[in-house]
């Protein structure tokens, strides 16, 4: 208990510390998303895909089943790349559980910051692009991905409204930096990979010059 407590204290520290990361990374991002405006071709598409499923969500039961599976299973997936066994998985629109031979902060927080049901669009799209050359229904991929990303972002507000056992293990304040990380991660990558305004090694490039930026700010004032 001691050595837990001891261990949240110290996730605590460095989630503050991460702070200004986690600026860097909103101004990094707001400047890509104004560079990369002009794409409106994909942006109506992924606009309206997440709008189709707003509607759904909202006047529709949630499918909190096919929420939850995918919940659990991305928890299986991140522990299986970690090299972790998972023994057992339970998935209902009640709840779910995995049961892991070992586990840490990444396999406990990745269902909130990695979209896997966007993810298996984006793998099927490839797939179709290899095989029979799909870029004649490429609105068809953003319409699908907007939606599927809206249903991650959705009901992952929606579960995080109740109590949320692997939010609490990491400690509160840790969880949202690293959630907020992971979620500016993807988009930092995947924004101008649909776009095509700017190249993802200059937008990363931009989140460490806002981050030393802010660091320096942040210096100045203590």
């Amino acid at each position: 208990m001691n050595n837990r407590a001891v261990l949240k204290w110290c996730k605590l520290i460095i989630g503050i510390l991460l702070l200004p990361v986690c600026f860097g990374a909103a101004a990094a991002l707001w400047k890509v998303l104004g560079i990369s405006e002009g794409a409106d071709t994909v942006w109506v598409a992924l606009l309206a895909g997440a709008g189709c499923w707003l509607a759904i969500y909202l006047l529709l039961p949630k499918p909190m089943w096919v929420y939850v599976f995918g919940h659990e299973l991305t928890h299986a997936l991140w522990a299986w790349l970690m090299g972790a066994r998972v023994k057992k998985f339970k998935a209902s629109a009640k709840g779910g559980h995995v049961l892991l031979s070992r586990s840490n902060f990444l396999i406990a927080l990745a269902p909130y910051f990695f979209p896997l049901y966007a993810f298996v669009v984006v793998l099927i799209f490839l797939a179709g692009q290899v095989i029979w050359d799909w870029s004649p229904y490429r609105v068809w991929f953003h319409l699908l991905l907007g939606a599927a990303y809206a249903f991650h972002l959705t009901l992952t507000r929606h579960v995080l409204k109740g109590h949320q056992s692997d939010i609490a293990s990491q400690g509160y304040v840790f969880s949202a930096v690293i959630v907020f990380l992971g979620n500016a991660a993807m988009l930092l990558s995947a924004i101008p990979l649909l776009t095509s305004r700017v190249e993802v090694v200059t937008a990363l490039r931009w989140w460490l010059e806002s981050t030393v930026h802010v660091i320096a700010r942040v210096s100045r004032l203590v």
